[in-house]
């Protein structure tokens, strides 16, 4: 076994067949309970308009409580996600504060079951409360930066769509340069909210925090990030911190903010690019 162990990390190793057999034994508890999306409504102010939609979303849920482990057992997901959820309502505060109000309605969606497999936000392309072909966008809201302000920004959805276009001249406004994923091998679009909007052929908009951090030294930001990641994220220790510096995602909602209200009040509906994997369940819907 020794000698096939050290084979196994050479370049040419090639798999043996093993007189070997296991017996592995996996218990598991099902418990079903019934769970719910939250949406407020923002009615737009032109009534040739206030029947098109943006969405905001964000999921409410966490993992719950761990009775088995010591010390502390609840996950309380501070970062992951009541962050995301704190920033839909201060978007939606600022919304009712503008005079006039936008030309489309604003939707305001915290979805459930989200860390069980996106459930609350399959759900609900499946059964919309609004046409989805008069849904212009998703903009998902999943962690916020709470290091610091950022020179950058990562682009999640990778540059799909228009929508991607608007928040890079967004982040160039305020003096930011945006990013692809600089994680992407980890599959994190497919992992979100907005993958089951997109899925449906709505168009979708997720940034994640920059990592270049002003006046921090290089570095500063990734090992930040790498941090929460290995010790706090889906942990009981993701818990708010008053060290926290929220200039950052303030920053960043900012951007979320600008984009939404554009397309809010635009001309055009945002639109999948060529080669997209969800402009023909787009093109379909918008030609009935």
């Amino acid at each position: 076994f020794d000698a096939l162990k050290k084979s196994a990390g050479t370049k040419g190793f090639r798999p043996v067949t093993l007189k070997a057999t296991a017996t592995i034994e996996i218990k598991q508890q099902i418990r079903s309970f019934k769970s719910h999306n939250v949406i407020g409504k923002l009615e737009g102010g032109d009534p040739k308009l206030r029947d098109e939609y943006i969405i905001y979303t964000a999921h409410w849920d966490h993992l719950g409580r761990h009775p088995e482990l010591q010390g502390d057992q609840i996950f309380n997901g501070a970062i992951d996600n009541a962050s995301g959820v704190a920033s839909v309502l201060q978007l939606a505060a600022a919304f009712t504060k503008l005079n006039p109000p936008t030309k489309r309605s604003l939707l305001f969606m915290a979805t459930t079951a989200e860390e069980a497999g996106l459930l609350g936000a399959k759900y609900y392309p499946e059964h919309p409360l609004y046409p989805l072909e008069k849904t212009l966008a998703d903009i998902n809201i999943d962690g916020i930066n709470p290091w610091g302000k950022t020179h950058d920004l990562e682009d999640v959805t990778n540059g799909n769509s228009t929508l991607d276009d608007l928040l890079g001249q967004a982040a160039a406004r305020q003096g930011r340069v945006m990013k692809p994923n600089s994680e992407s091998e980890k599959g994190g679009f497919y992992r979100i909210d907005s993958f089951e909007f997109a899925k449906a052929g709505v168009p979708v908009l997720h940034a994640a925090r920059g990592i270049e951090i002003i006046g921090k030294p290089p570095g500063y930001g990734k090992q930040k990030r790498d941090e929460f990641v290995a010790k706090h994220y889906h942990q009981p220790s993701d818990e708010v911190d008053p060290n926290w510096d929220l200039s950052g995602a303030v920053q960043d909602i900012q951007l979320l903010f600008e984009v939404c209200y554009q397309v809010a009040n635009g001309d055009k509906f945002p639109e999948w690019k060529a080669g997209s994997e969800f402009k023909s369940k787009r093109d379909t819907m918008l030609k009935k």
